[in-house]
């Protein structure tokens, strides 16, 4: 059975309990006072009032309702999918649809598949993009010993600066890759400088590892603080050092390859202050790829499982945002 054919793509009652399954896998919580399921009992049959367009009113799927505090509530509230308009088996759909493309879906696309406005898409994409956002930094990488890749690129114009020579005028990104784990983590960064960019790699890389660079200079002073630091000079054409091949960058590189391909291909463009959440969605792709075990669908729920304590408003992310 094709993925997209499961029912919760199709059945909003389906939707809402495959939703349940995954952000109430350990028990019912009320997201107002923090009660268990204990206490928590279903509301069936309601609706809600009479309209135009449902003269008797909609069915209020997923519908529960707190014995301690009295409120109503259902599994989207306190997550990124509370109070969206558009039926849960279409942003569930979406879900699918943006961890299954190995570039990414743009906004235009998701519009025209899932019929519905690219103001929807485009915000919807948005807050699925805030679910795939972890910040988790509980692991360093490199803390069995291996080897984490370190390296910087450049996409995109900046708004303010005048010059188009160099990189001053691009948005820079830093990525680790952790060889051992085959996870990534990414950043962005204003100017490539050792004040920027040796915080990033202290916290997130532990003393132990291997540390793999090109030849930039900035990276001379911290490889000192870890247990190995070697490099390849890209300038020379040098990208695997021949006396001991394990010395490279290749693989990070690849990450950047696919993350130019999407956001030069599909994305095409993105504006400053959206940056950090295109790089959470690379991200997510990469540390939940296929070589590391994660098929299309549990990527969608693991995806899902990040919707949890995160709101994300049309105001605050479009309209307060600068020109």
């Amino acid at each position: 059975m094709s993925v997209l054919s499961s029912p919760h793509f199709h059945d909003e009652a389906k939707a809402f309990e495959y939703l349940e399954s995954i952000v109430w896998a350990d028990g019912i919580v009320c997201p107002h006072c923090g009660v268990t399921d204990g206490r928590v009992y279903d509301l069936s049959g309601v609706r809600t009032k009479p309209s135009a367009k449902h003269p008797e009113g909609k069915v209020r799927h997923g519908l529960k309702k707190c014995g301690e505090c009295r409120k109503q509530f259902t599994v989207k509230v306190g997550t990124v999918f509370e109070h969206a308009r558009l039926p849960l088996t279409k942003m569930l759909q979406a879900v699918h649809l943006m961890v299954s493309s190995k570039k990414g879906i743009s906004a235009h696309q998701l519009h025209r598949v899932l019929e519905i406005t690219y103001k929807s898409a485009w915000f919807l994409a948005h807050r699925i993009r805030e679910a795939m956002r972890s910040g988790d930094l509980a692991q360093p990488f490199g803390s069995n010993g291996g080897a984490v890749e370190v390296d910087e690129t450049y996409i995109g114009f900046k708004r303010d600066v005048a010059t188009r020579r160099g990189t001053a005028h691009k948005h820079g990104v830093l990525a680790l890759v952790d060889r051992d784990t085959g996870e990534s983590r990414w950043f962005k960064f204003d100017k490539a400088t050792a004040d920027q960019i040796h915080p990033i790699v202290l916290d997130n890389i532990s003393r132990e590892a291997r540390l793999m660079t090109d030849e930039a200079k900035m990276y001379r002073k911290i490889g000192r603080e870890f247990r190995e630091h070697g490099t390849t000079t890209h300038a020379a054409f040098q990208y695997v050092d021949l006396t001991d091949r394990t010395i490279h960058t290749n693989t990070v590189e690849g990450a950047f390859s696919i993350f130019k391909r999407g956001m030069r291909g599909v994305y095409q463009h993105c504006a400053e202050h959206h940056l950090h959440r295109y790089l959470a969605e690379f991200e997510f792709r990469y540390n939940n790829r296929t070589a590391n075990g994660v098929d299309d669908r549990q990527r969608a729920a693991n995806a899902v499982a990040g919707i949890t304590g995160k709101r994300l408003t049309y105001k605050s992310d479009y309209e307060q945002q600068p020109a």
